[in-house]
């Protein structure tokens, strides 16, 4: 996992150590001093930033997560073209989710144990999915876009990525020998000619 820049405040190094360790040892099992040990400080100056082990995780969550790279996607990149929109997004999509694999899956396996964790992981797909609503709904508006459902085929187009992040997350060995820049580029034009008027 990075985080884009190169450059770590001591914040983000104790969220990239901790993430690490939660992923390796689990969430429960590993200690603060390990942390605050791996990274280099004090527990007190991991205290000091991050006041819990919980609130570590949370912040680490809301710190890695595709949102904030979504938006600014959504805002400054579109192009109002049906494929080489939704081609970048789904790129953008699985980029940001292989870089955070790790993540991804702690906050799978704590999800029950930590109730505010489940909140959040039910928030990322909610505001992606109302972003591609968003976005069908405008496309269809331009009759760039056959009249259909937007919050359906926004879904399916989450689902469809979901499903192959997934795939290739948890498979012990790869599932295809399809890559995942040729799955996304035939899905997406397939996706895309579909609703092409």
């Amino acid at each position: 996992m990075n985080v884009g820049n190169g450059k770590l405040n001591t914040s983000d190094k104790i969220l990239l150590v901790a993430i690490d360790l939660m992923a390796e040892k689990g969430f429960k099992t590993v200690t603060t001093k390990e942390i605050a040990t791996a990274a280099g400080i004090s527990e007190m100056t991991l205290y000091r930033h991050f006041g819990s082990k919980k609130n570590l995780l949370e912040q680490g969550i809301d710190r890695f997560h595709y949102t904030w790279e979504m938006q600014k996607l959504f805002k400054e990149k579109l192009v109002w073209d049906l494929q080489t929109d939704l081609l970048l997004i789904s790129k953008t999509y699985h980029e940001v989710m292989s870089r955070n694999g790790k993540m991804f899956l702690i906050t799978l396996k704590e999800r029950h144990n930590l109730p505010g964790i489940q909140k959040k992981m039910k928030n990322y797909p909610q505001q992606l999915k109302e972003m591609l609503t968003d976005y069908f709904t405008r496309m269809q508006v331009r009759g760039k876009m056959i009249p259909t459902n937007p919050e359906t085929q926004a879904m399916s187009f989450i689902w469809m990525n979901y499903g192959a992040f997934m795939t290739n997350l948890i498979a012990d060995e790869p599932f295809t020998d399809v890559s995942m820049e040729e799955f996304m580029t035939t899905s997406v034009a397939l996706f895309a000619r579909g609703l092409t008027p």
